[in-house]
């Protein structure tokens, strides 16, 4: 018997979409269940160098951190820091000491100390971030990361190329605290500094209900 083209054009779309989303899940999986995480938002403003970390709309700590020294963008080849809504992909280096080492996020086996001189590599924990929009949906195949590096004494002024670094400590804490899925958003300006309404505005920045991008 012949199926109609209808059933056998919805068949292929629906295989299609089965097909995308086991590759996503692929590319999300460790070596234990992926359990997507809907509570945690990252928040990253350029301006202050800062990552805020919010679970369900409520400020819970913030980093100091690094992004691109190259300045903001999408562009292949450009080590610039992508704007706009992300969210974590995978998670690698769960476990590892602080300072191990990554090369092509694989433990190399070597461990260095903060401040190493003459030493820029990846170290302690890898978060690999996925663009959510069009301008940014390159971002997983650009390997754009919230990583760990040794060169903490440059935290706080863009020094990256294109990922945001920070502190051992700091990515492992992160690390610890936030699940595949987590939402991040990456914007231009400023977060807000003001105590009475900071727990409100940040819950609105990370529910992405202010432009700050």
């Amino acid at each position: 018997m012949t199926l109609p083209f209808s059933l056998l054009f919805k068949g292929f779309k629906g295989f299609c979409v089965f097909a995308i989303s086991a590759i996503f899940l692929s590319q999300c999986t460790t070596n234990s269940p992926v359990v997507i995480d809907h509570d945690s938002k990252i928040v990253v403003s350029v301006k202050d160098q800062t990552l805020v970390l919010t679970k369900n709309g409520a400020p819970v700590k913030s980093y100091k951190i690094s992004t691109s020294k190259f300045g903001l963008g999408s562009s292949r080849g450009s080590n610039r820091t992508p704007l706009g809504h992300l969210g974590i992909a995978k998670k690698i280096g769960d476990g590892k000491p602080s300072g191990t080492v990554f090369k092509s996020r694989k433990p190399t086996g070597e461990i260095i100390k903060p401040n190493t001189p003459g030493r820029d590599p990846i170290v302690s924990r890898i978060l690999w971030l996925y663009g959510k929009e069009s301008h940014n949906r390159n971002t997983y195949r650009r390997c754009v990361y919230i990583h760990g590096t040794p060169e903490e004494c440059r935290l706080g002024s863009p020094c990256s190329y294109g990922c945001i670094r920070m502190s051992s400590k700091d990515v492992i804490d992160l690390y610890n605290r936030v699940g595949v899925g987590a939402d991040v958003q990456i914007i231009r300006g400023s977060l807000p500094t003001t105590s009475t309404n900071q727990t409100k505005a940040m819950a609105n920045v990370a529910n992405g209900k202010k432009d700050g991008s």
